[in-house]
């Protein structure tokens, strides 16, 4: 007499869930090969979703999927711990009809996420190390205390305005403002009340507290570009003209390994330093640079060009070449391609930068 089974078992059969993430919820779709199972709102957590898999999928390949937000990677490195093949995508590459588009709630969206991870139409973004995000966050933290300087800053030269209080003659120059000098006949500015007085003294304090920070992230950086992980490539990106400490240790942080780019066409598009291209019937447009890509990067190559097309001929005659049919901000921007394909050289080949070489 045979006896009917009471297990499940789903060995070898994909189970696609589609995660639509938010700060204190998860709404989740999860589907066969075949059909959709459910789509539900839980708490945000990886162990309530794996619990749930493994109760109601035992023994599946369990593939997830979420878009790159604000919540960061950390959801990404618990899945992958529990056996989840989880990736992460650009929300702009998710396929959406136009439907989707002018009825879009939280169910649609991971409907749509579980769905083209099933048909294979997603690519997961790269994720770097956990290793790598924490040197990125401690080289990111240096250019936010500098906004944050730049802000106080303004509002003390603001302030003083408001008051009719004008710099002495020998402050009349900007490129003379914020040296010890300058910060010293701030401290001895005093106005005609003491609440006002009070009120410059600790804005002076603000900046002067900004300062100290800025100097010991300064300090760690400098001690992270010297680390083992980073002192050969820091060295070998240092070779190229207009890069200097910060933008190397700020490129390594932030693409963690050029192997993961296959060519130098790759890297550009990484950086966005690439053009818009629209192309329909016999009518084609180049158009600006496009607007996906790594913001940090593609303004520290741009600034750093500036520097690199005064000390390094090859740069220079390039430049000159350039300026001759288009604005130099455009043409700036070729030389940023230019600097980007020789780090990817000396990066990918482990060799120095030979300046002046033209090729």
């Amino acid at each position: 007499m045979q006896t009917q089974k009471t297990g499940l078992d789903f060995k070898g059969q994909n189970i696609f869930v589609g995660i639509d993430v938010h700060l204190k919820s998860w709404t989740v779709t999860i589907m066969t090969e075949e059909l959709m199972h459910k789509t539900f709102t839980q708490p945000s957590s990886t162990e309530i979703l794996c619990n749930y898999l493994r109760r109601n999928f035992p023994g599946g390949d369990y593939n997830s999927v979420y878009e790159a937000g604000f919540s960061g990677f950390w959801t990404h490195y618990k899945l992958k711990e529990m056996g989840i093949n989880n990736i992460v995508i650009n929300p702009a590459d998710v396929p959406t009809s136009q439907k989707e588009q002018l009825q879009k709630d939280d169910p649609t969206d991971s409907r749509k996420l579980a769905r083209s991870l099933r048909s294979g139409d997603l690519k997961g973004i790269y994720v770097p190390s956990i290793e790598t995000l924490g040197d990125r966050s401690l080289v990111r933290m240096r250019s936010t205390l500098v906004k944050d300087q730049v802000r106080f800053k303004q509002r003390i030269k603001s302030f003083l305005y408001f008051y009719g209080i004008a710099y002495p003659p020998e402050f009349e120059k900007s490129g003379s403002h914020w040296s010890n000098r300058f910060m010293k006949w701030l401290n001895e500015v005093s106005l005609q009340h003491e609440s006002g007085t009070q009120a410059l003294k600790i804005l002076l304090q603000e900046v002067a507290h900004q300062r100290m920070l800025l100097l010991e992230v300064l300090r760690k950086i400098r001690l992270l570009s010297r680390s083992e992980r980073y002192a050969e490539n820091v060295a070998l990106l240092r070779t190229i003209p207009g890069i200097a400490l910060i933008t190397a240790i700020t490129l390594l942080t932030e693409i963690e390994t050029i192997e993961r780019f296959r060519n130098t066409d790759s890297f550009a598009g990484f950086v966005g330093l690439v053009p818009n291209y629209h192309s329909s019937g016999e009518k084609a447009n180049n158009g600006e640079m496009t607007f996906r890509g790594n913001n940090i990067l593609r303004s520290l190559l741009i600034e750093n060009s500036w520097i690199a097309v005064r000390h390094d001929p090859a740069m220079m005659m390039s430049y000159l070449g350039y300026i001759k049919r288009m604005e130099a901000n455009k043409a700036i921007v070729r030389i940023a391609r230019k600097m980007l394909n020789r780090i990817y050289f000396v990066l990918k080949n482990k060799k120095d930068y030979v300046s002046g070489v033209v090729k």
